[in-house]
């Protein structure tokens, strides 16, 4: 009864995180996510309709990114009905964003939203330059994934595979192709409070917008000592 779309999810509040199931209708609408806050990343993917992609919200009512291609911000404002998510649903437009409402289509969705101390979703400006921009998370990240708002691929780093700074080639995974970790040069270190490219690179440090989600190595709040 939340939301004119039915749904059924599961969400973590504490966690900022929820996956939610929903049968599309074609129409514009409003869709239930469970969580206690407004979504500021969201992922939608059609489960049974071929040639779909994974679209993708980054905080923008009238443009998405393919999580599976390379390809720049795409221009629909039907794509979320040039609405803002909510802390109780979200919105799609008339098969809207590529298509993330397909009628009759099973849709599944992945939504995030900032935590702190455990996750955090934000942009910064690259500035092209070796000696990067540095990026505050407020924790030393785990996990990381940065995609540029224009034609780039999303690159994904880990402090499980890539032990030392800087993360050079043989640490960067990408999530919209099949290379491999040693075929991509990256260069960029994890801090204990954040990030900082060290390459000019297209995919994560040219002079170009870009969005990133990053989660903590030590996902607590407050660090107690011993």
């Amino acid at each position: 009864s939340v939301g004119t779309i039915d749904s059924v999810f599961q969400a973590d509040t504490d966690a900022g995180f929820s996956i939610v199931q929903f049968a599309a209708t074609g129409s514009a609408g409003t869709i239930a996510h469970g969580l206690s806050a407004a979504p500021e990343l969201m992922i939608l993917k059609s489960r049974d309709q071929d040639g779909t992609n994974w679209t993708v919200y980054h905080g923008d009512n009238t443009n998405y990114m393919r999580l599976n291609a390379v390809t720049a911000t795409a221009d629909d404002a039907n794509a979320w009905n040039d609405t803002s998510p909510t802390s109780t649903v979200f919105s799609v437009g008339d098969n809207g964003g590529d298509t993330n409402n397909s009628s009759t289509t099973n849709m599944i969705a992945y939504l995030f939203h900032s935590v702190e101390g455990y996750s955090k979703i934000g942009t910064y400006i690259g500035n092209a330059d070796p000696n990067g921009a540095f990026v505050f998370t407020g924790f030393r990240p785990a996990w990381l994934m940065v995609k540029s708002l224009a034609s780039n691929n999303w690159h994904i780093w880990d402090t499980t595979r890539g032990t030392f700074n800087p993360m050079a080639s043989g640490s960067l995974l990408v999530a919209d192709d099949v290379y491999y970790e040693s075929q991509l040069g990256s260069v960029l270190d994890i801090l204990s409070n954040g990030f900082k490219p060290r390459a000019n690179s297209g995919g994560y440090n040219s002079a170009v917008q870009y969005i990133y989600l990053a989660f903590a190595e030590a996902p607590f709040k407050y660090a107690n000592a011993r």
